[in-house]
């Protein structure tokens, strides 16, 4: 693997959390895991995430100790907003990357890390807990590349079914 990971068991142990608690938000927040061995497991696998992914997982938690974080009033949905990004607007223009985030200008860099010239094409407030029938709603008729990555012919398409999708919720969800 060429990315620098780090273990979800390690992130818990450096903020005073469960293992359970941090798999849940990482699960939440839509971070890719990977299982891997770790010194000192016994030979288990345990779930990683990215270091970049960590960074923003850790700013969450920054956050959430701060109470700056947007909870909504079911205490278990996260208020930000789902997006559409073009990864590679003039080379692969029908390659997008949609979900959800707290912080649409963090998710934004963390891409361009990869995929330098990527940009957003819309967002919309959201609860963490819409995310995935959001994903199936708006991805309809497009070809799945990798985790919450796809390929289309028609990305006003994908535009236009996330604008239906988020017209019928509930609103006042958003951003922080």
């Amino acid at each position: 693997m060429n990315q620098q990971l780090i273990s979800i068991v390690e992130i818990a142990e450096t903020h005073g959390k469960h293992s359970q608690s941090i798999h849940k938000l990482v699960k939440r927040l839509g971070f890719e895991t990977f299982r891997q061995k770790r010194d000192g497991s016994r030979g288990q696998q345990v779930l990683w995430i990215a270091l970049n992914d960590y960074e923003e997982l850790k700013r969450y938690l920054d956050d959430q100790n701060d109470r700056r974080i947007n909870l909504t009033d079911d205490g278990d949905s996260i208020g930000g907003v789902f997006y559409i990004i073009l990864l590679e607007p003039e080379l692969d223009p029908g390659r997008i990357k949609v979900g959800f985030t707290t912080s649409i200008s963090e998710r934004l860099r963390n891409h361009q890390t990869a995929a330098p010239f990527s940009k957003v094409v819309g967002t919309w407030p959201c609860k963490s807990l819409w995310e995935k029938t959001a994903i199936d709603c708006v991805t309809q008729g497009c070809e799945k590349i990798h985790t919450e990555v796809f390929q289309t012919d028609d990305v006003e398409g994908v535009v236009f079914l996330a604008d239906k999708f988020f017209d019928l919720m509930p609103t006042g969800i958003g951003e922080t």
